[in-house]
């Protein structure tokens, strides 16, 4: 069942927006609400503080293998088979993980809800380019504008929302929101996302119609990408084995890739696309300066500074705020370079205030820096995924899309590594300034390669032309 009426032939069909914005949001209000639930969660089932850790780091792991491969799937079979197989999961992962009696079968519904919330982004994105392809829409940026501030937002009212479920119903009662959600976007998936049209080829099938998932290639990616995570969730000498294991890994995956005829991932197609190359390492570098501000920052304004988890709660609203303003300003002007650029100078300038920062500095100094970090919050990642958009190609939108999602997560493990690194036991202004100094080399790193990539000139060109058709 798709749609009840036929879409508009010249405009995007905007019947599209709810389930693709509901699928984008699914796995940031997940990752957002477990921040305010880990300590009753703790409480009511026993667990110590290390064990409830995992409930993050599951669902990283799960989504940060989950991206690519759903996003290939999504380029295999279409959106709506995967849009609507991740709603399911998303449910089946509510449920039991409400009902939970032990830490670590949470922890299992929690891998599963990974997986299933992986379907939205990369669904979303090849709903944008077959709208494309279907209306002659040379750039989408309203709508990847939409996306970017539903996700914003959730990351704004999660652990407000967290709160109040937890008041109202409990820690389970945040799992309760997985089922609602889920249904949702299974109704919402059901009525308006399209079924490929009869007789037209999924973007990723084999000319002969079948469509084959390279398993080998996608255990080779898992193991890869689990010695690198796993490693940086805990890098002491006793687990180097994990780093070396990622690098055999990585070798087999690319001898193998480069052997198939329809390999998971096209070793050779995103060797030769430096721009796309490009854009990943910017997610990476930029999101590990914005998880570094997050974790680290954070921890240190409630051990170091003093403030009161709601106090800094509070003092972080203004971040999400001008994130959001920033990118409905930019949505619909500007070009990719420009906000990359100005993204890369905002967190430069944040890196250095907090170099400046001590143990009673005053409000108007952190209300600075929190500021200063909410444009690259609203500016970097619609630029990356416009940039995405215009790089990858048609048949590859669904996995590359996922990769950038990937490389975003591995940023965050990056920087939750490096807080527990120059923090150690307690967060003090000390660790903080180590702390500013890794998110300023990062920063740098990101506006050279901002500054640097030339393939920006040729997507702003066209975006120049979108705008003013």
């Amino acid at each position: 069942m798709t749609a009840r009426h036929p879409a508009p032939t010249d405009r995007f069909d905007r019947r599209l927006l709810a389930p693709m914005m509901l699928g984008s949001i699914l796995n940031p209000v997940n990752s957002s609400i477990i921040a305010v639930a880990l300590v009753p969660i703790g409480v009511g089932l026993g667990a110590p503080a290390a064990e409830t850790a995992w409930l993050i780091s599951a669902l990283y792991l799960a989504t940060a293998i989950g991206q690519p491969l759903v996003g290939r799937l999504v380029d295999l079979y279409g959106a709506r088979r995967l849009f609507l197989a991740g709603a399911v999961l998303t449910i089946v992962a509510g449920v039991v993980g409400t009902l939970a009696p032990s830490i670590w079968v949470l922890v299992a519904a929690r891998v599963v809800l990974g997986l299933g919330t992986c379907a939205g982004y990369p669904a979303a994105m090849a709903l944008i380019r077959g709208e494309a392809d279907r209306t002659g829409m040379a750039s989408p940026s309203g709508v990847l504008a939409a996306l970017s501030v539903a996700t914003q937002t959730i990351a704004v009212v999660g652990p407000s929302l967290g709160g109040l479920l937890i008041g109202i119903g409990g820690w389970r009662s945040t799992l309760v929101v997985n089922v609602v959600l889920g249904l949702a976007s299974l109704v919402l998936g059901w009525l308006f996302v399209p079924a490929t049209p009869p007789g037209r080829q999924a973007a990723g099938q084999m000319r002969d119609g079948t469509a084959r998932l390279d398993t080998v290639g996608v255990g080779l990616f898992a193991a890869l990408l689990l010695g690198m995570l796993v490693f940086l969730m805990d890098p002491t000498p006793a687990r180097l084995w994990l780093p070396a294991l990622a690098v055999v890994a990585g070798v087999a995956f690319t001898r193998w890739e480069l052997r198939r005829p329809e390999p998971f991932i096209d070793v050779r197609v995103f060797a030769g696309n430096v721009p796309l190359l490009l854009t990943y390492a910017r997610s990476l570098v930029a999101s590990t300066v914005s998880y570094c501000f997050l974790y680290g920052f954070t921890q240190w304004l409630e051990q170091g500074r003093g403030f009161s988890p709601s106090g800094t709660g509070l003092l972080l609203l203004p971040t999400f705020a001008v994130g959001i303003v920033a990118t409905v300003v930019a949505g619909r002007r500007g070009t990719v370079r420009v906000k990359l650029v100005v993204g890369a100078v905002a967190q430069l300038l944040a890196a250095g205030m907090i170099l400046l920062l001590g143990d009673g500095a005053p409000v108007w100094l952190l209300l600075g820096v929190v500021v200063m970090l909410g444009l690259p919050q609203g500016l970097v990642n619609l630029s990356n995924q416009t940039a995405l958009y215009h790089q990858a190609r048609r048949d590859k939108v669904g996995v590359s899309a996922g990769l950038l999602r990937t490389f975003m997560y591995l940023g965050a493990m990056v920087a939750s590594s490096t807080a527990g690194l120059v923090f150690g036991r307690q967060a003090t202004t000390t660790g903080l300034h180590g702390l500013g100094l890794v998110m300023l080399v990062a920063a740098a790193v990101f506006l050279v390669l901002a500054v640097a990539d030339r393939g920006l000139a040729a997507i702003d060109a066209g975006e120049r032309e979108a705008a003013r058709r």
